[in-house]
C-alpha cells in the first residue's frame, strides 16, 4: 500500500525523475508553454512553482538556490529578469494544466502545462459580456423590456399602415401568394 507516499516514480530512478524535471523546468520556462503528460505536468508544477517564488526576490542566495536545482545559467538568468518581476504580486498558482488528447501511439493523457501571467489566450469560458439563457424566457428583466420594446414598434408600424391601408392590404396578399407557393413547392 502507498500509505502517505507522495509523488510520482514516473517509470524512471531518481536521477532519472531529477534530470527529467530540470529538463522540462527549462523548456517551461524558455517557452512558457508545453505539451507533455498529465503526470508529467502534475510533477513539474511542484517542482517549478517554488523556483518560481524564489524568483520574486533577486538576490545571491535565491539564484544560487534556483541554480542548484536548475543547473543552467541561462534559465536561471530568464526566471529571475523576467518572470520574477511579472508575478511579483501573484501569491502562487503560477501554472496552469489544461488536459488535452490522448497520445496516438500509447494512449497517454496529454495537458499542455504554461505559466498563467505569460498566457495571450483568453479561456472559453471567461468571457462575460454574454448574456446568460435561461428557460424561462418570460421571467426575467430583459425579456420583458424587450417585450415592450417590440409593442412600440408596433404601434409605430399599425400607424404608419393607417396612412398607407391600401398598400398593406397589397402586400399582405402578396404574402399570402408566396407563402401557398413555397407550400406547393415543398409537396
Amino acid at each position: 500500500m502507498r500509505h502517505r507516499v507522495k509523488g510520482r516514480k514516473l517509470s524512471r530512478t531518481s536521477a532519472h525523475r531529477k534530470a527529467t524535471m530540470r529538463a522540462l523546468s527549462m523548456a517551461l520556462i524558455k517557452e512558457h508553454r508545453i505539451s507533455t503528460t498529465v503526470a508529467k505536468a502534475k510533477e513539474l508544477r511542484g517542482f517549478v512553482e517554488p523556483l518560481i517564488t524564489r524568483a520574486k526576490v533577486d538576490s545571491h542566495h535565491n539564484r544560487k538556490q534556483v541554480f542548484s536545482s536548475l543547473q543552467n545559467n541561462d534559465a536561471v538568468t530568464k526566471l529571475f529578469n523576467e518572470i520574477g518581476p511579472k508575478v511579483g504580486d501573484r501569491p502562487g498558482g503560477y501554472t496552469r494544466i489544461i488536459k488535452t488528447v490522448f497520445r496516438q501511439g500509447d494512449a497517454a493523457e496529454m495537458a499542455i502545462i504554461e505559466l498563467v501571467d505569460f498566457n495571450d489566450i483568453t479561456p472559453e469560458g471567461g468571457d462575460s459580456t454574454k448574456k446568460k439563457k435561461t428557460r424561462r424566457a418570460g421571467k426575467s428583466n430583459a425579456a420583458t423590456s424587450t417585450v415592450e420594446k417590440k409593442t412600440d414598434v408596433e404601434e409605430k408600424k399599425v400607424v404608419e399602415e393607417d396612412d398607407d391601408a391600401s398598400s398593406t392590404e397589397a402586400t399582405i396578399e402578396d404574402e399570402k401568394d408566396t407563402s401557398e407557393d413555397a407550400s406547393e413547392e415543398k409537396k
